[in-house]
């Protein structure tokens, strides 16, 4: 596809919105530069490597292979191209503070007899909600996921008109969406546990997003080979064939628009941000996080170029695109009158949680520990409240924790178990060196109560990474891990667009734009992003 020959574009941010959006647009024939202020691509899908573990330091889950699989083939291309998959079986393990433990497999009749041991009646309910969730999934998708319609008038046409008995019945919240098809309150939080992906609680969260059931139960759940920093590398050298360039260590520190296009001022290689060691992991280890190389390409050289002790220098581009956090490139990076919100607008905002998280090398394997595994309290109200109602770090939480080990013996030393700990917290909260080290001992004390798995004495590095980690790595508003929640007033148009409300030629991606957050939501970002681009260029959208 053609129609951007010559044009200069910067994406700024290298993370999955950023990374999709340059795919698009080199495909449409732009000159596409991606500026990356850390030492590497991929945003919050950093790596951490460090005394022969590879840690994935933000998302985990592949989920939705069917929105890979339409990014890859747009350019004639398969995820197998890159990389595997490994279906997981089982797809996660549940640990009740109560002492009860379930598995969800792949096997979706054996996940009904689960459901039927729990409530009479429940095996067929659970197919039931499936069924429903599945109709729910592609019709939304259809409708409301691959068609940005980012303003109030897109939903006026008939196929949304078609749509919207479904999407009317969906305006209430999950929590009595899920409430009228199951009463057991453990039902209910294996039906709710993947709005955590979202940013969102079961009472704050549409009933729309029930289309995770199908995700998660239908289409299944999937370890790419390498982690999720293998599909970084992927959108990376896709990019890379397509003639994008990257720079990392290249901050941008403000955007200047010119009476044609913009200029940009790049700053100085930023510190890494990545997580300070503590005293309870190896002395002599050195965490560093490895970028993915551009390839270079006969049709282009794309070239990883950055570095500490850069200059500071300008570069003309003719659009720009930001993939970086929405607040921070209105409120930080442009001029109080060249922004389409003000700080009132972002203060007001509900941001999905921060997390505290634990990166963790230990001594001999983690068993009984999944490759997924929650640990949820039976009433997980609380710990949502302090969330999203009473700011506070939770005295009883749910947390999930990674051991990609138990199916990537690559990623830890032999005879050794590399995970993660991650408890879902209220943004902006105090996260000091006190605070930390006190979460840290309540966490690992719950750790070996509930699932008997006694790390202490086995950890041989360990890294934290939380509030202040998320706000200075990623410029995050308030330190979110996701970004804008998907609550009732910010889902759909309510979210905000992908075009500048102030600045022609300015463009938005990533997690706070439709269709919002999650990695297979970013790449459909992207590719909204790139079609409002060619859009106002070449005078009409592609046809997807």
């Amino acid at each position: 596809m053609q129609g951007l020959d010559g044009e200069r574009i910067a994406v700024i941010g290298g993370g999955f919105g950023g990374l999709s959006t340059a795919c698009y647009l080199a495909d449409a024939g732009a000159d596409v530069t991606v500026f990356e202020k850390n030492e590497q691509l991929g945003g919050r899908a950093s790596r951490l490597e460090a005394e022969g573990f590879t840690f994935d330091m933000g998302p985990s889950w592949y989920l939705m292979p069917d929105v890979f699989e339409r990014f890859f083939g747009h350019f004639g291309r398969s995820p197998d191209d890159y990389y595997s998959l490994t279906r997981l079986d089982p797809h996660y393990r549940i640990f009740f503070k109560d002492g009860d433990r379930v598995d969800m497999v792949p096997d979706r009749d054996a996940n009904a007899a689960t459901f039927a041991s729990y409530a009479e009646g429940a095996g067929e309910t659970f197919h039931e909600y499936l069924d429903t969730s599945e109709y729910h999934y592609e019709t939304a998708m259809e409708n409301f996921v691959y068609e940005d319609r980012s303003s109030l008038r897109d939903f006026v046409d008939l196929d949304v008109m078609k749509a919207a008995p479904v999407g009317l019945k969906l305006l209430g919240t999950m929590d009595d969406y899920v409430a009228n098809y199951f009463d057991h309150p453990k039902l209910q939080q294996i039906m709710q546990y993947t709005l955590v992906f979202l940013g969102g609680a079961p009472g704050n969260t549409p009933a729309l997003y029930n289309i995770m059931s199908h995700v998660d139960f239908n289409l299944g759940v999937y370890y790419p080979d390498g982690g999720i920093g293998a599909v970084v590398d992927a959108l990376v050298d896709l990019g890379g064939e397509l003639g994008v360039a990257y720079e990392t260590g290249a901050p941008i520190e403000e955007i200047i628009t010119r009476r044609e296009g913009f200029e940009l001022v790049v700053g100085e290689a930023a510190e890494t941000g990545l997580p300070t060691r503590t005293e309870h992991g190896s002395d002599e280890a050195t965490a560093a996080g490895n970028p993915p190389e551009a390839p270079a390409t006969d049709g282009g050289a794309a070239t990883a170029t950055g570095g500490a002790g850069a200059d500071e220098r300008r570069e003309r581009f003719d659009y720009v695109v930001s993939d970086a956090d929405y607040a921070h490139t209105e409120q930080e990076l442009l001029p109080e009158h060249e922004r389409g919100y003000d700080a009132d607008y972002w203060d007001s905002r509900t941001y999905a949680p921060s997390a505290f998280l634990l990166y963790l090398g230990v001594e001999g394997d983690v068993d009984p520990l999944e490759h997924h595994t929650l640990v949820l309290p039976t009433d997980w109200d609380e710990h949502f409240e302090t969330v999203f109602d009473d700011p506070a770090w939770p005295d009883d939480p749910a947390y999930y924790v990674c051991v990609p080990s138990e199916t990537d013996p690559t990623v830890a030393p032999e005879g050794h178990s590399n995970l993660f700990v991650l408890v879902p917290i209220a943004p902006d909260l105090e996260d000091g060196p006190e605070t930390r080290e006190r979460y840290r001992e309540l966490v690992l004390d719950d750790l070996a109560e509930n699932t008997g798995v006694d790390l202490r004495d086995r950890i041989v590095f360990e890294e934290s990474f939380s509030v202040s980690e998320f706000a200075d790595r990623y410029n995050s508003m308030q330190g979110t891990a996701l970004g804008m929640a998907h609550t009732l007033r910010q889902t759909a148009f309510l979210r905000p667009p992908h075009r500048s409300k102030a600045v022609d030629g300015l463009y938005f991606t990533g997690s706070y734009t439709t269709p919002g957050i999650g990695v297979p939501m970013c790449l459909v970002s992207g590719q909204h992003t790139a079609d409002c681009v060619i859009e106002d260029l070449a005078g009409s959208a592609p046809d997807r």
